[in-house]
């Protein structure tokens, strides 16, 4: 007689079971770490910004997630090459009419990191109170109170042929004022887009954030966020984790 056991096969009911178990999770594990990273990272002074655009490439690409540091203004200036992230309600958006629930849920998206807020701006500080800002000298670069500017972090290198901003300007940013472009002047909607609106598309101090400090997400692009002020004549200028940006 034979006596080999017979071995049920599990029932494809309960494999998909189990299946659909395992997944919810892990589904669960991955919110719950999201939910403990932003925690963390909010219980110091910074907060979590999503990149929802290429306006400031190749420093920041879309879809890094950035620490932005509240704090860094409170007793401090801000300065030329900071990038920060500022409330464009009002200047470059439109003001939004959104219901209490369409509300909550953004604000909750935009708390993980995991949706940009609609508002927000992220650009560089080229100009502030006092500052002459012009494009562009005869080598293509911007010139900031005479002098002309070494912008390493451009998407593409400034030159006669393809200048800092195929847009020309001159303009004079009043005390409390500050005048931002993105790195990528091609695809950035920025400074540049009010000059003819009132304010002259310089954006208020008290519309500031905070300063973007470092980017936290994806794990290969972690590290600072390039902070860089230059002449033309300094040579390369490299950002904070020194590296050309």
């Amino acid at each position: 007689m034979d006596s080999t056991a017979v071995t049920e096969s599990p029932r494809p009911s309960a494999t998909r079971s189990r299946r659909w178990r395992r997944w919810a999770l892990s589904g669960v594990a991955v919110v719950v770490m999201a939910v403990l990273g932003a925690a963390l990272l909010r219980s110091t002074v910074a907060d979590l910004y999503l990149i929802p655009s290429g306006s400031m490439e190749p420093t920041l690409q879309e879809g890094d997630r950035v620490a932005v540091d509240r704090e860094a203004y409170r007793g401090a200036p801000v300065q030329r090459g900071q990038i920060v992230v500022f409330d464009g309600e009002g200047s470059l958006t439109q003001y939004q009419s959104r219901t209490s629930v369409e509300r909550a849920f953004q604000g909750a998206a935009q708390w993980l990191g995991l949706a940009p807020d609609p508002s927000a701006y992220v650009k560089r500080v080229i100009g502030v109170g006092g500052d002459s800002v012009r494009c562009c000298t005869d080598e293509g670069l911007l010139e900031v109170n005479g002098e002309p500017l070494a912008e390493p972090y451009l998407a593409e290198s400034a030159s006669t042929d393809a200048p800092a901003s195929q847009v020309p300007f001159t303009v004079e940013v009043p005390e409390g004022r500050l005048f931002l472009l993105g790195d990528h002047r091609a695809a950035s909607v920025d400074s540049r887009a009010l000059l003819g609106a009132p304010g002259g598309g310089m954006i208020p101090l008290g519309k500031v954030e905070g300063q973007v400090t470092q980017i936290v997400w994806p794990t290969e692009r972690r590290g600072p966020a390039g902070t860089v002020e230059g002449r033309a004549s300094d040579g390369p200028v490299h950002g904070d984790g020194g590296e050309d940006r």
